[in-house]
């Protein structure tokens, strides 16, 4: 695929790699938040120490991990520690700067589903479950979620509320004590959501290059809240394509056994 162009997946990827200041202790989940923190490691945040759940601190794989057991997480570690030494002490401690986090289901607040699709004694679809993502929600300094935006994944009630964010809006998530400020913003492959500084409600502040306001509506399982003024994401820059597609093209190989 050439340069000029690319898929809303890669716009998705880059736009929310963009979001990851340079130098942060970044807690990073596995699958789109795990490719768009090592794009941010090698595009502009290369101080940034990711860390996966369990226990490896400052990784830097060469290629982006099946899950948070890949060896390679631990091969290129400055350190490996307990995993419960990595939750009470570096999570639980307030060391942490930014959570990264997926989803199957999101509602208006950013809470978010990893658990079951329907009703959670009989699910239509059972999900691979909490792992450390509820704590990861309560106590990084901040969060951030991406997914693919569609009506079945946005939804206006969750089938079951796997990690906090924001919780019922307002001040919910203070009233609750959690430590950290919560998601910040929600990265799809049609744009961009941020909360209401007030009612913390999702909101509307950016659509990628070609999508429109009305797509993003439509894709919504509730009345999404727009910006009175919403942006156009910058394009992806001929580097942030060339930096995930090497990436991406080295995983799809190793996986593979062909290197």
């Amino acid at each position: 695929m050439p340069e000029s162009s690319y898929t809303s997946d890669e716009m998705m990827t880059i736009a929310a790699a963009r979001l990851v200041r340079n130098g942060a202790v970044l807690f990073v989940g596995i699958g789109l938040p795990s490719a768009a923190a090592n794009l941010a490691l090698r595009t502009h945040a290369p101080d940034t120490v990711l860390i996966y759940e369990s226990g490896c601190i400052g990784s830097k794989p060469d290629v982006l991990p099946l899950s948070i057991g890949d060896g390679e997480l631990a091969e290129t570690a400055d350190a490996v520690v307990p995993v419960v030494e990595m939750f009470a002490y570096w999570l639980q401690g307030g060391k942490i700067d930014l959570g990264f986090l997926g989803a199957a289901q999101i509602d208006k607040f950013a809470n978010i589903n990893t658990t079951v699709v329907g009703s959670y004694t009989k699910p239509k679809v059972r999900l691979p479950g909490a792992g450390g993502a509820p704590e990861i929600a309560a106590s990084c300094g901040e969060v951030l979620i991406t997914l693919r935006q569609n009506a079945r994944a946005f939804v206006e009630t969750l089938d079951f509320v796997t990690s906090a964010g924001h919780v019922t809006g307002g001040r919910s998530r203070e009233d609750l004590r959690f430590p950290g400020k919560g998601p910040t913003a929600v990265i799809t492959d049609l744009g961009i959501l941020t909360p209401d500084p007030v009612t913390r409600e999702l909101t509307l502040t950016s659509v990628h290059p070609g999508v429109s306001v009305e797509q993003v509506v439509t894709a919504t399982g509730w009345a999404l809240k727009v910006a009175s003024a919403v942006t156009i994401t910058a394009p992806p820059t001929a580097q942030e394509l060339s930096v995930l597609r090497d990436l991406q093209e080295r995983t799809t190989k190793a996986h593979a056994g062909q290197v």
